[in-house]
């Protein structure tokens, strides 16, 4: 691969076919050299595009070189796709195609984003998992909060921070204090005018709200009151949780 003065390189295997023809393949995992663990095993590449490029070393010593045609464009969508960002940092490493045809490699760092690892469902409460990647901000800056999606009421909750990693309980009893009916809020980290919305995006799910499917559960606050919960993935892989309150029977002699 080359870009500019720089080159990486990785060797080929070679497979001799009966019909005299070789197939030459290369495997290597891709890391980012600034956003990656320094101690992750891979090819190190940086942000830009790299031009792939076949060298060949003949017995005499001297060499050829040949471009690496492009594949061609999925003919259609399936479930996942073409490429999708790395799971430990959020780089994105995707094939792209040249002007006269050849095969690239596009690299480009993670944006700041906040990614969610987990919801935990209990009883007596909803507890959300994720990070912070590429923040730009010391993490412990950054608090929670709970958007009402009409109204644009705001929740804040203070997280749980074990370095880029944090924790919070979604602030059910101030999300549900005084409604009746169904209300649909979005997760978001902030920090003073940055808004990160936390989601599910570092994965190759093409939709991931109907892949990464939740239940509803049934919350009982300390106040007494019920709730029926539902922490999901919107369509655009966003981590939103709507609730509503369960009627009792002192509510239906009212």
């Amino acid at each position: 691969m080359e870009r500019h003065a720089e080159s990486r390189s990785v060797p080929l295997d070679l497979e001799h076919h009966g019909d005299g023809s070789t197939l030459l393949t290369a495997t290597t995992a891709l890391c980012h050299p600034r956003h990656d663990d320094p101690q992750q095993p891979g090819l190190r590449v940086g942000d830009g595009l790299w031009r792939l490029t076949v060298v060949v070393r003949h017995r005499s010593g001297s060499t050829s070189r040949f471009a690496v045609t492009a594949p061609p464009a999925p003919a259609a969508e399936g479930p996942t796709l073409v490429s999708c960002p790395s799971a430990g940092s959020g780089t994105v490493f995707r094939i792209a195609r040249s002007l006269d045809g050849h095969a690239m490699l596009k690299v480009a760092g993670p944006r700041q984003q906040a990614e969610l690892t987990a919801f935990t469902a209990r009883w007596d409460r909803i507890t959300v998992h994720g990070r912070l990647i590429a923040a730009g901000l010391p993490p412990s800056r950054f608090t929670a909060e709970a958007v009402q999606r009409a109204g644009g009421a705001v929740v804040p909750v203070r997280p749980d921070w074990q370095g880029d990693r944090f924790t919070f309980d979604v602030p059910l009893c101030a999300m549900s204090a005084g409604k009746r009916t169904t209300h649909v809020w979005d997760l978001r980290l902030r920090c003073g005018r940055t808004k990160i919305r936390i989601g599910r995006r570092l994965t190759d799910v093409r939709h991931p709200n109907k892949v990464f499917r939740t239940p509803f559960r049934t919350v009982a606050l300390p106040t007494g009151t019920l709730l029926r919960v539902h922490a999901h993935l919107s369509g655009a892989g966003r981590a939103t949780v709507s609730c509503t309150v369960i009627p009792t029977n002192e509510d239906n002699a009212r």
